[in-house]
Protein backbone atom coordinates (compact mmCIF):
# COMPACT_ATOMS: atom_id res chain seq x y z
CA UNK A 1 0.00 0.00 0.00
CA UNK A 2 0.99 3.56 -0.70
CA UNK A 3 0.07 6.12 1.26
CA UNK A 4 0.61 9.87 -0.26
CA UNK A 5 0.30 13.06 1.90
CA UNK A 6 -2.40 15.40 -0.01
CA UNK A 7 -1.70 19.18 0.28
CA UNK A 8 -4.61 19.62 3.01
CA UNK A 9 -3.28 18.34 6.67
CA UNK A 10 -4.08 14.91 7.43
CA UNK A 11 -5.59 13.99 3.97
CA UNK A 12 -4.34 11.12 2.77
CA UNK A 13 -4.30 9.75 -1.22
CA UNK A 14 -3.97 5.64 -0.61
CA UNK A 15 -2.88 3.48 -3.72
CA UNK A 16 -3.83 0.10 -2.50
CA UNK A 17 -1.38 -2.70 -3.31
CA UNK A 18 -3.38 -5.08 -6.13
CA UNK A 19 -2.86 -8.16 -6.56
CA UNK A 20 -4.06 -9.49 -10.52
CA UNK A 21 -3.97 -12.26 -12.95
CA UNK A 22 -5.74 -14.05 -15.35
CA UNK A 23 -8.87 -14.35 -13.04
CA UNK A 24 -9.30 -10.52 -11.76
CA UNK A 25 -7.97 -8.65 -8.98
CA UNK A 26 -7.72 -9.25 -5.22
CA UNK A 27 -7.18 -6.34 -2.38
CA UNK A 28 -7.53 -5.25 0.91
CA UNK A 29 -10.08 -1.77 0.91
CA UNK A 30 -9.29 -1.98 4.20
CA UNK A 31 -7.87 -3.68 7.57
CA UNK A 32 -7.79 -1.85 11.16
CA UNK A 33 -4.06 -2.57 12.31
CA UNK A 34 -2.73 -1.56 8.87
CA UNK A 35 -4.57 1.48 8.40
CA UNK A 36 -4.42 2.91 11.75
CA UNK A 37 -0.49 2.58 11.43
CA UNK A 38 -0.05 4.36 7.79
CA UNK A 39 -2.41 6.97 8.01
CA UNK A 40 -1.86 7.46 11.95
CA UNK A 41 -5.91 7.54 12.56
CA UNK A 42 -6.79 5.26 15.48
CA UNK A 43 -11.03 5.71 14.88
CA UNK A 44 -13.18 3.44 14.69
CA UNK A 45 -15.50 3.25 11.87
CA UNK A 46 -19.11 2.86 12.81
CA UNK A 47 -20.82 3.22 9.05
CA UNK A 48 -21.06 2.43 5.68
CA UNK A 49 -22.39 4.08 2.56
CA UNK A 50 -23.03 3.30 -0.56
CA UNK A 51 -24.33 5.62 -3.52
CA UNK A 52 -25.08 5.38 -6.96
CA UNK A 53 -25.10 8.38 -9.33
CA UNK A 54 -25.18 9.06 -13.06
CA UNK A 55 -22.83 11.56 -15.36
CA UNK A 56 -22.73 14.92 -14.03
CA UNK A 57 -24.32 14.53 -10.97
CA UNK A 58 -22.80 16.35 -7.96
CA UNK A 59 -22.57 15.39 -4.17
CA UNK A 60 -21.69 18.09 -1.80
CA UNK A 61 -19.48 19.50 -0.54
CA UNK A 62 -20.84 18.01 2.60
CA UNK A 63 -19.67 17.87 6.04
CA UNK A 64 -21.64 17.71 9.97
CA UNK A 65 -20.74 20.45 12.14
CA UNK A 66 -21.53 18.39 14.77
CA UNK A 67 -20.02 15.00 15.14
CA UNK A 68 -17.93 15.58 12.00
CA UNK A 69 -17.13 12.26 10.11
CA UNK A 70 -14.23 10.75 9.01
CA UNK A 71 -14.45 9.25 5.80
CA UNK A 72 -12.40 6.48 3.83
CA UNK A 73 -14.01 6.41 0.13
CA UNK A 74 -13.86 4.89 -2.85
CA UNK A 75 -15.21 4.46 -6.22
CA UNK A 76 -16.43 0.58 -7.35
CA UNK A 77 -17.44 1.19 -10.73
CA UNK A 78 -17.26 4.05 -12.62
CA UNK A 79 -14.86 7.20 -12.21
CA UNK A 80 -15.31 10.31 -9.84
CA UNK A 81 -13.78 13.60 -9.80
CA UNK A 82 -13.60 13.96 -5.65
CA UNK A 83 -12.96 17.31 -3.67
CA UNK A 84 -12.08 17.90 -0.36
CA UNK A 85 -11.99 21.29 1.39
CA UNK A 86 -10.46 22.09 4.71
CA UNK A 87 -12.98 23.82 6.46
CA UNK A 88 -11.17 23.42 10.30
CA UNK A 89 -10.93 26.85 12.13
CA UNK A 90 -6.83 26.97 13.12
CA UNK A 91 -5.81 24.37 10.22
CA UNK A 92 -3.17 25.61 8.23
CA UNK A 93 -4.50 24.43 5.69
CA UNK A 94 -7.96 25.81 6.00
CA UNK A 95 -9.70 26.99 2.76
CA UNK A 96 -7.37 24.66 0.58
CA UNK A 97 -8.94 22.23 -1.52
CA UNK A 98 -7.61 18.86 -2.67
CA UNK A 99 -9.15 17.39 -5.81
CA UNK A 100 -8.89 13.78 -7.94
CA UNK A 101 -10.21 11.03 -9.89
CA UNK A 102 -11.07 8.00 -8.12
CA UNK A 103 -11.93 5.18 -10.38
CA UNK A 104 -12.53 1.28 -10.35
CA UNK A 105 -9.69 1.22 -13.27
CA UNK A 106 -7.06 2.93 -10.30
CA UNK A 107 -8.98 1.77 -6.93
CA UNK A 108 -7.39 4.73 -5.09
CA UNK A 109 -8.85 5.78 -1.91
CA UNK A 110 -8.98 9.29 0.00
CA UNK A 111 -8.98 9.43 3.50
CA UNK A 112 -10.60 12.21 4.65
CA UNK A 113 -10.35 13.23 8.38
CA UNK A 114 -13.52 14.73 10.53
CA UNK A 115 -14.63 18.16 9.75
CA UNK A 116 -13.79 18.52 6.18
CA UNK A 117 -16.42 19.56 3.36
CA UNK A 118 -16.20 16.63 0.91
CA UNK A 119 -17.96 16.40 -2.89
CA UNK A 120 -17.58 14.85 -6.28
CA UNK A 121 -18.78 14.76 -9.85
CA UNK A 122 -19.57 11.75 -11.82
CA UNK A 123 -17.59 11.39 -14.73
CA UNK A 124 -18.00 8.51 -15.92
CA UNK A 125 -21.85 7.04 -17.04
CA UNK A 126 -22.43 5.60 -14.06
CA UNK A 127 -20.81 5.35 -10.62
CA UNK A 128 -20.64 3.70 -7.44
CA UNK A 129 -19.39 5.49 -4.55
CA UNK A 130 -18.70 3.58 -0.96
CA UNK A 131 -17.53 5.81 1.74
CA UNK A 132 -16.71 4.39 5.71
CA UNK A 133 -17.61 6.56 8.20
CA UNK A 134 -16.31 7.27 11.76
CA UNK A 135 -19.71 8.12 13.22
CA UNK A 136 -23.09 8.54 12.28
CA UNK A 137 -25.17 10.67 9.24
CA UNK A 138 -26.95 13.03 11.85
CA UNK A 139 -29.41 14.80 9.39
CA UNK A 140 -30.07 17.81 12.02
CA UNK A 141 -25.96 18.70 11.78
CA UNK A 142 -25.21 18.54 7.71
CA UNK A 143 -24.29 21.38 6.21
CA UNK A 144 -22.83 22.23 2.61
CA UNK A 145 -20.34 24.00 1.40
CA UNK A 146 -21.15 25.97 -2.01
CA UNK A 147 -19.37 23.82 -4.70
CA UNK A 148 -18.52 26.59 -7.20
CA UNK A 149 -17.44 28.85 -3.73
CA UNK A 150 -15.24 31.47 -5.31
CA UNK A 151 -13.27 31.78 -2.46
CA UNK A 152 -12.10 27.97 -2.50
CA UNK A 153 -11.86 28.52 -6.22
CA UNK A 154 -12.26 24.39 -6.93
CA UNK A 155 -10.99 23.76 -10.07
CA UNK A 156 -13.80 21.00 -11.10
CA UNK A 157 -13.51 18.90 -14.87
CA UNK A 158 -14.78 21.81 -17.27
CA UNK A 159 -16.36 19.09 -19.73
CA UNK A 160 -19.17 19.27 -17.08
CA UNK A 161 -20.66 22.17 -17.87
CA UNK A 162 -23.95 22.22 -15.48
CA UNK A 163 -23.75 19.75 -13.00
CA UNK A 164 -26.97 17.94 -11.47
CA UNK A 165 -27.34 19.27 -8.15
CA UNK A 166 -29.53 18.51 -5.16
CA UNK A 167 -31.85 21.41 -4.44
CA UNK A 168 -29.84 21.66 -0.49
CA UNK A 169 -26.41 21.46 -2.52
CA UNK A 170 -27.51 24.41 -4.70
CA UNK A 171 -28.36 26.25 -1.47
CA UNK A 172 -24.84 25.65 0.18
CA UNK A 173 -23.10 28.33 2.01
CA UNK A 174 -19.99 30.33 1.24
CA UNK A 175 -16.91 29.42 2.84
CA UNK A 176 -16.82 32.68 4.84
CA UNK A 177 -20.62 32.04 6.01
CA UNK A 178 -19.87 28.61 7.44
CA UNK A 179 -17.65 30.13 10.83
CA UNK A 180 -19.45 34.07 10.46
Amino acid sequence: MKVINSKISDVKIIHPRIFSDFRGFFFETFTKKRYKEMLNIDLDFVQDNYSRSSRGVLRGLHFQKTNPQGKLVRVVRGAVFDVVVDIRLGSSTYGIWEGGILSEENKIQFWIPPGLAHGFIVLSPLADFEYKCTDYYQPAYEDCLLWNDPEVGVNWPSYINNPILSEKDKRGKLLKEIHP
